[in-house]
């Protein structure tokens, strides 16, 4: 039995990089899985909205609501007003952001008078992009 000293060889240095697939995989994963089970915006007011085929639900960055019922009522963002009232927050709305979009929900049975006496009012009040809400057909 000798007391002699052995010699140790070292072994491969531990690895520092951390392994990004792995992490890239699952977050990509979790995107997906956030965007498909995002909630729509819904509407509060019951509206028979007309069927069209290349209807494609569309979020522009800044938009305003407005909806026209059966009655001819007149809301946005949900709230009814009066047509002095329109004029005054599509003004508004127009100063704050020149680019804001009308996203425009009309029950079937409004005349086609009406849609277009609210375009005008957008129009005025400087908001050129107008977007028309429909439902995809069953």
């Amino acid at each position: 039995m000798a007391f002699g000293r052995l010699e140790r060889t070292k072994g491969e240095a531990p690895m520092s990089d951390i392994n990004v697939t792995p992490l890239v995989d699952v977050m990509l994963v979790l995107v997906v899985i956030f965007i498909i089970t995002a909630p729509l915006l819904a509407s509060s007011i019951r509206l028979d909205l007309p069927k069209a085929e290349g209807a494609q639900p569309g979020d522009a960055p800044r938009f305003v609501t407005v909806v026209l019922d059966k009655a001819g009522q007149v809301f946005v963002n949900d709230k009814p007003v009066t047509p002095p009232q329109l004029a005054e927050q599509l003004a508004a709305a127009a100063q704050a952001n020149p680019d804001t979009e009308i996203q425009l929900r009309a029950d079937q049975a409004v005349p086609y008078g009406r849609i277009v006496e609210v375009m005008g009012v957008a129009h005025k009040a400087g908001l050129s992009r107008i977007g028309f809400v429909a439902e995809q057909p069953k």
